[in-house]
């Protein structure tokens, strides 16, 4: 029996500092048949020579480029519309896979008839250096409950396209990765998280996850525009949010150390 074929799609944006990394990231799965789109979002640095570069040696990536820059929304749906693959998975330019994530992660969908299934994830610093904790993923996941907050660790987020057709972000500047994943929820009523971390999300300085105002604005935007969520349905969920983010998602967060180390989330 052939293995399925997993799309990987990777927006990128003056990424050619971390983009070799997370590139070999894909490469070094155990995992072998996949394709992976570098979709490059109008880079002034040089993400795409360095790509250019990896493709000579790799016929398994590809390269798109964007004639501006349009966000990361629109990019990964360039990826998605090229995408040939049973499986569309996603890792941005600046983070990481471990090298069992595919493999762990298409066996834990094939036993349940999965149409989506998400993971733990390890967060490391800008430099690479592993922090000391980890998210774990809830074992399962609803629609309803992913109003609340956003559960899944975008580069861990994977969905079974026989079961569900191609689900592409909508055109948002911002948190368009939760938008997402909601439209594959409504559409599949249910996720399954995997507790094994399966990849390392890089904490970057001045990215929305370390200005929680701006988490705050961008996840209202997603009630009120995305949603279509009139103000006080919004705000409502608003409540909802801050109570879920800061209360409960917070019990999520356990210490993992591996081979001497200490990993965060």
């Amino acid at each position: 029996m052939n293995e399925q074929l997993v799309s990987v799609i990777m927006p990128a944006y003056n990424s050619a500092n971390f983009i070799t990394e997370a590139i070999a990231s894909v490469q070094n799965q155990s995992y072998k048949n996949w394709e992976l789109f570098v979709i490059d979002d109008f880079s002034t640095d040089e993400t795409c020579s360095i790509v250019e570069n990896i493709i000579k040696l790799e016929p398994r990536v590809q390269l798109l480029k964007n004639l501006k820059n349009e966000g990361a929304g629109a990019t990964r749906n360039k990826g998605i519309t090229a995408a040939k693959g049973d499986f569309i998975a996603f890792l941005d330019a600046d983070d990481l896979w471990l090298p069992q994530k595919l493999e762990v992660q298409i066996k834990f969908m094939a036993e349940d008839q999965l149409a989506m299934s998400f993971s733990s994830y390890h967060l490391i610093s800008e430099s690479g250096a592993y922090l000391s904790k980890s998210i774990v993923a809830p074992q399962k996941l609803s629609y309803k409950k992913l109003l609340k907050a956003n559960y899944v660790g975008n580069l861990t987020g994977m969905y079974d396209v026989s079961k569900t057709g191609k689900i592409y972000s909508p055109l948002l500047r911002k948190r368009q990765d939760w938008a997402l994943w909601l439209s594959v929820l409504k559409k599949v009523k249910f996720g399954k998280g995997i507790q094994q971390p399966l990849a390392c999300y890089r904490i970057r300085k001045n990215g929305i996850s370390t200005n929680k105002w701006a988490l705050i604005k961008y996840n209202y935007q997603i009630y009120n525009r995305f949603l279509d969520f009139g103000i006080l349905k919004s705000s409502g969920y608003m409540m909802l949010f801050l109570w879920e983010h800061f209360f409960v998602k917070t019990k999520q967060k356990k210490t993992i150390k591996t081979s001497g180390q200490s990993h965060e989330e």
